[in-house]
């Protein structure tokens, strides 16, 4: 009876296994390789994460048809494209965002300790995405911001929003959020 309930795990598996790369097969891919990397991806107004990591273009997997994608960055200008996603192939977008000009002092500095959420979690400052948390969780990075309230939401790559507050930021002072 043992070895017919291992027999049967093992074909469980391999159905599941079979059925797994079933599904990645009918998926396409998204990869994409912006200037700075750090540039977040949103595909269809859903946050995936970052372009890059370690200078390494991400590759997302997407359902084949078309979707928008926007690249945004703080310091630059949004661009957006259309692709179309085929099945079992990867589309590539390759673009250098344009800077914007910057904002004349003095500033706040916002800080957000991540806790044990991934480095990629999306942070958003009035619902403009400002980059991920992985930028703003160390003694040496932040936003710096105009001191004035802000309505900050932190969402995960897979669409969860986290963590969401009213904060202030004031001329010369940092403000730190710790996420849970």
């Amino acid at each position: 009876m043992n070895s017919k309930r291992s027999m049967g795990s093992v074909i469980l598996l391999g159905m599941l296994m079979f059925n797994v790369a079933l599904a990645q097969k009918d998926m396409g891919y998204l990869k994409v390789d912006a200037d700075p990397g750090r540039t977040g991806v949103f595909v269809d107004d859903k946050y995936l994460g970052p372009a890059a990591n370690f200078r390494v273009d991400r590759k997302y997997s997407l359902a084949p048809g078309q979707h928008t994608v926007r690249l945004s960055e703080p310091r630059y200008k949004d661009f957006t494209t259309t692709v179309n996603i085929e099945a079992g192939k990867t589309t590539k977008v390759k673009q250098v965002m344009e800077k914007l000009p910057i904002p004349e002092p003095p500033y706040g500095m916002l800080k957000i300790m991540k806790g044990n959420h991934s480095k990629f979690t999306g942070v958003f400052l009035n619902d403009h995405f400002m980059g991920h948390v992985g930028e703003y969780d160390n003694s040496v990075q932040g936003q710096l911001l105009k001191a004035g309230d802000y309505q900050l939401k932190v969402v995960s790559p897979e669409g969860q929003t986290i963590h969401e507050e009213k904060i202030s930021i004031k001329d010369n002072q940092n403000t730190v959020v710790k996420l849970k």
